[in-house]
């Protein structure tokens, strides 16, 4: 259902709207002019509709670590572990957004957007890395196979050297690194709570 979502909304906001309506529904920094509530959600479901690449790359994400996740969740808290994740994901980029405003003076990032599952499949990426740490995982590029929890701490790595390398991709790095820190601490609550400890 999820992908449906995404999909929908990418197919939907391409063919129906407007670009500036369109940008409406990402993810604005709370004081930018741009900023609306309900941006805190739909930010998770909306893609780049310049490159279909950044809404197949998330999808292919969601499908090959959301199923066997929510094979072991349950449809109900897998559900809540993805948003939880995504808004997890939203937090700590808020949080970078506040110390580049408040503290190193780039006023120019309150208007940038920020858009897609990325945060949220970054969470499913650190979930298959702690319940299914040891089943090895295929890599397309490079050909490597390697055991899921080598595989995400290294494209975690990957993603907080891009993140301080200040290059501006049009990637929102830190998100996805908030994304996987907020899978990771979801499931650990959750064990604590199971084990009542």
């Amino acid at each position: 259902m999820l992908i449906i979502i995404n999909v929908v909304m990418y197919l939907g906001t391409m063919v129906a709207l407007d670009p500036d309506i369109r940008a409406m529904l990402a993810m604005y920094y709370p004081a930018s002019e741009y900023f609306q509530p309900f941006q805190i959600v739909t930010h998770m479901f909306m893609h780049d509709n310049e490159s279909i690449a950044h809404l197949l790359f998330n999808m292919f994400g969601l499908f090959m670590f959301g199923v066997p996740l929510e094979m072991s969740l349950g449809p109900k808290r897998f559900l809540l572990f993805y948003l939880g994740s995504g808004l997890g994901a939203l937090l700590f980029y808020l949080g970078i957004q506040f110390i580049q405003v408040n503290y190193m003076g780039m006023t120019g990032v309150i208007n940038h957007s920020m858009w897609g599952a990325s945060g949220a499949v970054f969470g499913l990426l650190a979930g298959y890395g702690v319940l299914y740490a040891n089943q090895v995982v295929q890599l397309i590029f490079p050909p490597v196979r390697m055991k899921a929890k080598y595989f995400v701490l290294i494209f975690g790595a990957l993603e907080v050297y891009l993140g301080f390398s200040g290059a501006d991709t049009g990637i929102a790095h830190f998100a996805h690194v908030g994304g996987a820190v907020a899978g990771f601490l979801i499931l650990a609550y959750w064990k604590l709570l199971k084990t009542g400890k």
